[in-house]
């Protein structure tokens, strides 16, 4: 399961050192803005203390964890949603992944310029959610025009998203995100396909320093703090980042290889099994689950099963994080 994090945030906030620091891919970093014009993309490993236990029990040969996607994108300034700074090219990358890291420069140094010539995080939040709640209204209302036809014929599928569609106006005119129209799953759906950026899950990352004093303030979303200096906060952030895609995790052990897969919150163990393959999904009878503390607790798959730690699972079992699993097919 390819997914990704999109950073973003004014110019030199610390996007590309952050980036840098939690990918060791170079990309560049100076103190100018639009130093990163086109995306660099890194895989991260997501920290994981208990695939690395899992392979030292198993002796496993490979070790391979679950991994997330990176994509650092290029300095936002006031009027990007109008196309200035580049701005156009910036939200297209924005529309391309799945989840946003809004980093928020919160120190002060003289020698690292601020577009805006002053530490303010609340407003530095104000500025990107502005310039996104503008692109999606624009978005939005030339959805809202080529419905007309549709409108007038008295769709019933046109009427659905009519209604949808004047929920998100009424909080884009108020300068709030799509989150803030509280539309449920079914109305998500049904506007997909505008693929809206204030509907996007966000992580606010606070580029701290110790050299300097941390300044606190309520962010609308979870934060997580990050020194890019010190990398203090790097193993919370790939963390924070997997959860917030609504993420988990389930493992396979054995001599060959400990492997950490991948799959949505609330995945049965067909649709789990599809991480590894197809034949999990189509071909599936049942699955051998044993939580990964219980197994290691047992020190063997054999004392596991003796203390009744192993379950046989059909195909409505929902996969929990940590379980390790052996599919039969």
């Amino acid at each position: 399961m390819s997914l990704s994090i999109g950073i973003v945030g004014l110019p030199n906030v610390g996007k590309s050192t952050l980036f840098n620091a939690l990918t060791k891919k170079s990309v560049p970093a100076e103190n100018y803005p639009f130093c990163t014009i086109d995306p660099s993309i890194g895989i991260v490993p997501v920290p994981d203390e208990r695939l690395w236990k899992l392979s030292e029990f198993s002796k496993s040969a490979k070790t391979i964890p679950a991994i997330i996607e990176f994509v650092d994108i290029a300095g936002l300034v006031k009027g990007a949603s109008k196309g200035e700074g580049l701005g156009n090219k910036f939200l297209t990358n924005i529309r391309e992944v799945d989840a946003i890291a809004h980093v928020v420069r919160t120190f002060e140094d003289n020698s690292v310029i601020h577009v805006e010539n002053k530490i303010s995080p609340i407003d530095d939040i104000g500025v990107i959610n502005l310039e996104l709640v503008l692109a999606d209204f624009e978005t939005v209302t030339k959805r809202f025009a080529n419905l007309g036809k549709d409108l007038k014929k008295g769709d019933k599928e046109a009427i659905a998203e009519e209604i949808i569609l004047n929920k998100l106006i009424a909080v884009f005119e108020r300068g709030e995100m799509a989150t803030d129209a509280d539309l449920n799953e079914d109305e998500k759906f049904k506007i997909k396909s505008l693929n809206l950026l204030t509907l996007k899950p966000m992580l606010y990352v606070l580029n701290t320093s110790e050299a300097s004093p941390n300044v606190e303030f309520k962010a609308p979303g979870v934060s997580v703090k990050v020194d890019p200096v010190f990398e203090s906060g790097f193993d919370e952030l790939i963390t924070k980042s997997y959860e917030l895609l609504g993420l988990q995790t389930y493992f396979t052990t054995g001599e060959d290889e400990t492997r950490a897969w991948t799959i949505k919150i609330g995945s049965t163990a067909p649709v789990a099994g599809m991480a590894i393959h197809t034949d999990f999904r189509d071909k599936f009878i049942r699955a051998e689950v044993v939580f990964w503390k219980d197994l290691l607790d047992a020190g063997s798959y054999a004392e596991a099963r003796a203390r009744g730690k192993v379950r046989t699972e059909g195909k409505d079992y929902i996969v929990k994080n940590g379980d390790v699993v052996e599919f039969k097919i």
